[in-house]
């Protein structure tokens, strides 16, 4: 990715990886959402964000500017960051087109 610098904040998207937990075979991994103004910086907040048993690290970082056809623009906020996860499992309808 090439390093894109302003003085604008913009929102990344971080895919974060880790050494195994005890007793897994595989790496751990997470996606973060962070806003920075380059790159480099993303990538320390989104390591902030690790949650893993072990160090983290960064597999890939994405820029995001549009999204299904919607302009991202950041604005600050007098809102309380939400944390709220859901976490209903929705297997794949065998009958849904993929």
């Amino acid at each position: 990715m090439a390093e894109e610098t302003t003085d604008l904040p913009q929102l990344y998207v971080v895919f974060l990886g880790g050494d195994p937990a005890p007793g897994r075979m595989g790496e751990d991994h997470e996606v973060v959402a962070v806003v920075a103004s380059d790159v480099k910086s993303a990538r320390a907040k989104a390591r902030a964000k690790w949650t893993g048993v072990s160090k983290g690290h960064v597999d890939a970082v994405r820029v995001l500017k549009v999204i299904d056809g919607y302009e991202i623009v950041l604005q600050p906020s007098s809102f309380d960051e939400v944390t709220e996860l859901d976490v209903t499992y929705e297997p794949a309808d065998v009958n849904e087109a993929s």
